[in-house]
């Protein structure tokens, strides 16, 4: 059997695009792109076997019944966002409840960066973020879209900016107060004074956060077209595993570069990062399965349903393909 895979190239994957890793009578082919790429082709047409998903789109389509594949709990992307959040300088808002009521952007509703970082002003800093008045585009370049269509209740205010809007633009013109966005705003990257970070240091505000609540951020999962699961009874189980086995060799790939007297990367203090990301997220920083991380996928879940996406508050095992509920 052949299975396309597509994914972007990190480290904690490379070992099954290199080989290193296989899956007995499989020849996987990988497909090294990033997830602006993978992503609609994944949800639009279900166009590749393995592929690495959003996980609040993919949250969306499970409480529709609508899901093309069943997901595994390999959580190939995690981030902390509270770097994220950017502001327009003469918006006059200097603490997370300043948001409320105002014009928010965002490149989709429905991205597991705002899932996140509305979950996060929610708990975290009481702001009702069903009460922002979301405004999607594009951060930098026009023509950005939902990738699913929202089922958002009455009264609340998510509407696309005008054709030919970027959220960049429309912050320095005064549309918008604010953007969350994994992209930096040019503005912000050219150092233009009128933009600035919510959190001036995310870096602390990100750790502040998980000494707090244990959570380290999932944004992507892998998923299995749902046909060739039923036909093949034990795949997804044995993809896992796989993934599994490349997240493991991916951490003692990066060991063992530590270990050589020049660096393979051009990270100048490496060890030293490497040291403090330890300290604070514990000797394996980047856990798979349910069981280490049901906590945070129930905060997901729970979020997904508050902010208007999923139908339904989700269980964490309907989540994942049930050969992977005792990961």
């Amino acid at each position: 059997m052949i299975l396309t895979v597509a994914c972007a190239p990190y480290d904690r994957v490379r070992a099954l695009f290199d080989g290193r890793v296989t899956l007995p009578g499989i020849r996987l082919v990988p497909v090294p792109i990033h997830s602006e790429q993978s992503f609609p082709r994944a949800f639009s047409r279900a166009e590749f076997d393995v592929t690495e998903l959003s996980l609040s789109s993919q949250l969306i389509q499970v409480s529709r019944g609508e899901a093309a594949y069943d997901a595994i709990p390999a959580f190939v992307s995690r981030a902390f966002r509270h770097g994220c959040i950017y502001l327009r300088a003469d918006a006059g808002i200097t603490e997370a409840k300043g948001l409320e009521g105002r014009r928010v952007g965002i490149p989709e509703y429905q991205m597991t960066l705002g899932l996140w970082l509305r979950g996060i002003l929610a708990d975290d800093q009481g702001v009702d973020v069903n009460g922002i008045r979301w405004r999607t585009a594009g951060t930098n370049q026009a023509g950005r879209r939902e990738r699913l269509p929202l089922e958002l209740p009455p009264g609340m205010d998510v509407r696309p900016l005008p054709e030919g809007s970027t959220l960049n633009a429309a912050l320095l013109a005064g549309e918008i107060d604010a953007i969350l966005s994994p992209t930096e705003p040019l503005a912000f990257a050219e150092g233009d004074p009128r933009v600035l970070r919510l959190f001036p240091d995310p870096r602390a505000a990100a750790a502040a956060y998980h000494r707090r609540t244990g959570f380290h951020p999932i944004m992507h999962v892998i998923g299995l077209r749902k046909e060739i699961a039923a036909r093949h009874p034990g795949l997804a189980g044995q993809l896992y595993a796989a993934f599994e086995q490349a997240r493991r060799l991916g951490l003692s790939d990066l060991e063992a570069d530590l270990r050589h007297s020049s660096l393979s990367l051009m990270l100048p203090f490496l060890a030293e990062e490497w040291a403090a990301t330890k300290a604070l997220l514990g000797a394996d920083p980047w856990t798979y399965g349910i069981a280490a991380n049901r906590a945070e996928l129930e905060a997901i879940a729970r979020w997904s349903h508050a902010q208007h996406l999923s139908r339904r508050r989700l269980g964490v095992e309907e989540m994942f393909h049930p050969e992977t509920a005792s990961s």
